[in-house]
């Protein structure tokens, strides 16, 4: 085992260039397998690798695994939007983490975009179709991802670690590396069938070239991802072993989700062994940060309470996705750019408000105007509450969560004249874990109890209350239901990509039960067909993969 300081693993891609370090099989726009390149960092390379003799030097081999990791915070080689991972999608906006929180936030009460940019509004006006420019972009990122992560596992089998002379420790640690590289394909495998549904399954053991992947059900794939994250168990790290690497506390978290959301992907539910991997998570030695708000700054990896980082750096994952995109696309109108640590040309994207529904989710009974919650972090100065255009900024509240600045009120650092952040985000967390374990409960799961839960829920609470022991934060026994819950997990994890998932989990993303401002394209919101709990498959991959479905309601 090995310890790192603050970004970790996307340091080690300081040290060389990665141009051509692999080739490597993805399934992209074609629907197929092809060779496409692995990236660079925008640093003054100081070597190159290729396929030939990356994997005979064992030094090499953290920097591969760096990769891995770096293919969810920047998508491709110039650190702007010229020269995409990608042919086809521009770098700037074709970047996983991008993609994914727009699925997940912008479809949904928490966000709503005024930029005109392609096919954007058509997510929260919830319209899409199957040729939507970003849904296409998220699949072909997924996908992306699970072919490093495929290639890399062809690479280190024990026969290959033998003939290229890795050996003792050495093996151990790869182990370590493998499991990793299986953690990380999970999760976008978990991203595919909470997406897409019933999608193709690829891994290490098909051939690399042109061929069709065969699409498998729903159900299969979580069974996939399932077996894979308890297969990897004794090889990962224990939790917090070294920052930014995923380890037993990730699996667990993990797991916790899919099982929590099992009952959507395969009709089974599995609420109690949600029950048993969040009470991993939350005995494994975490704690709540102290001050909501310190959770989103610039040094959040010190917080005890990240399980699993996507890491952001200001000098080694320049791009406008990522961390850059949630800070900047926050700010605009009368916001002050140097508040949040974001420096830059035009470094006022002014992108994202909110929906007065949201908002009004901090109307709570403990809370009746919002003064007290400290997550609801909204800036109201020259901004009205109502939302009349989608296209004007300064209609809605606009988010101030993410910060480049640190707890301490420091600039976050990077190059000032440039846009690029250190913040990392929290991709699972410990408040996570405690409203897992509580809605788990709530839907019957055996192995939890009831004062268990309202403690953990209070636990987030009485944090969001700036930490209160008095108990203004606190519910009672009989306000702990299934509707609340969902409205904690809102006023939680507000742009933390999570919403759409709570919202289809709860039966409440497509129905006129819950309406928001613009859902289905008008201003007081409407239901939508439930079809569009899916997103469809793009249609540039049901048009060259024959052995692929589109999902239903979609042409």
């Amino acid at each position: 085992m090995f310890k790192m300081n603050k970004k970790k693993i996307l340091n080690r891609l300081n040290t060389m260039k990665l141009r051509h370090l692999q080739k490597l099989a993805a399934v992209t726009v074609m629907a197929m397998l092809v060779t496409v390149s692995s990236c660079k960092k925008n640093l003054t390379p100081q070597g190159e690798l290729t396929t030939a003799n990356v994997y005979t030097n064992y030094a090499n081999y953290l920097q591969v695994v760096a990769k891995l990791y770096d293919a969810f915070a920047i998508s491709g080689q110039a650190g702007g939007a010229g020269n995409p991972d990608i042919a086809g999608i521009d770098e700037g906006f074709g970047n996983y983490f991008r993609e994914y929180i727009n699925m997940e936030e912008l479809t949904t009460d928490e966000v709503s975009i005024i930029w005109n940019d392609h096919t954007i509004h058509n997510l929260h006006d919830m319209n899409w179709d199957q040729n939507d420019i970003f849904i296409t972009a998220i699949y072909d990122r997924i996908y992306y991802q699970i072919s490093l992560d495929n290639e890399f596992l062809r690479n280190t089998t024990d026969a290959l670690l033998a003939k290229n002379g890795i050996t003792g420790a050495q093996v151990t640690t790869v182990h370590q590396y493998r499991a990793e590289a299986r953690f990380l394909r999970a999760l976008a495998y978990t991203h595919a069938i909470d997406i897409f549904g019933s999608v193709p399954l690829v891994t290490e053991a098909d051939p690399v070239g042109v061929f069709f992947p065969v699409q498998k059900t729903r159900t299969e794939v979580f069974n996939y991802v399932e077996s894979e994250l308890k297969a990897i168990d004794g090889d990962l790290g224990a939790p917090r072993f070294s920052y930014g690497h995923a380890d037993k506390g990730a699996e667990w978290a993990l797991l916790a989700k899919l099982y929590l959301n099992a009952k959507v992907y395969t009709g089974t539910d599995r609420s109690t062994d949600a029950i048993t991997y969040a009470s991993k998570v939350i005995a494994a030695g975490y704690s709540l940060e102290p001050k909501f708000a310190n959770m989103f700054a610039a040094d959040n990896n010190l917080s005890n309470e990240m399980i699993f980082p996507i890491e952001s750096d200001a000098n080694s994952t320049q791009g406008y996705g990522g961390m850059t995109y949630l800070i900047h696309a926050e700010i605009g109108g009368n916001m002050n750019a140097a508040d949040y640590g974001a420096g830059g040309t035009g470094p006022a994207w002014a992108g994202f408000r909110t929906t007065k529904q949201y908002v009004a989710l901090f109307n709570d009974p403990t809370d009746p105007n919002g003064a007290s919650d400290t997550r609801a972090m909204f800036f109201t100065n020259g901004q009205t509450l109502e939302m009349t255009s989608e296209f004007n900024f300064n209609n809605g509240y606009a988010i101030a969560k993410f910060s480049n600045l640190t707890s301490t009120g420091a600039w976050g650092g990077g190059n000032p004249s440039l846009a690029f952040v250190n913040t990392d985000f929290p991709a699972f967390r410990l408040a996570d874990m405690y409203l897992t374990y509580a809605e788990a409960y709530l839907r019957g799961g055996a192995g939890g109890d009831a004062t268990t839960a309202l403690h953990y829920v209070n636990l987030v609470r009485e944090r969001a209350y700036a930490g209160s022991e008095s108990g203004n934060g606190d519910i009672t026994a009989a306000q702990l239901t299934l509707p609340f819950i969902l409205d904690e997990r809102g006023r939680e994890f507000l742009l933390e990509g999570q919403r759409r998932t709570d919202l289809i989990r709860f039966g409440e993303f497509t129905n006129g039960t819950y309406l928001w401002a613009w859902k289905g394209g008008v201003l007081g919101g409407a239901s939508v067909g439930d079809y569009r709990n899916l997103m469809p498959i793009p249609s540039a991959q049901i048009s060259l993969n024959p052995t692929l479905k589109q999902n239903n309601g979609y042409n």
